[in-house]
């Protein structure tokens, strides 16, 4: 998965949920400046890229769409949904 990938799904649940970009890469990525390094263009590994993804999805919320374009890992069970 991509960067922008990455950045556009943090955006929708950070929007849904009513907190900041910074918040949720705390969350994430144990870094609040996770995606705004991402959108300037900084890399990642795939191992954190695979984190970030695999807790926005444990954690989607109900009702919210996920976007059809970009692929969703499979929720763990037994995850909370809170975030």
């Amino acid at each position: 998965m991509d960067s922008t990938s990455i950045v556009r799904i943090g955006k929708i649940f950070a929007d849904h949920k009513g907190i900041s970009l910074s918040t949720l890469g705390r969350k994430t990525a144990n870094h609040g400046l996770f995606f705004k390094r991402l959108q300037a263009g900084h890399d990642l590994t795939t191992r954190r890229a695979e984190r970030v993804v695999q807790y926005l999805s444990d954690h989607w919320p109900d009702g919210l769409e996920w976007p059809g374009d970009i692929p969703r890992p499979e929720a763990r069970g037994g995850e909370a949904k809170a975030a």
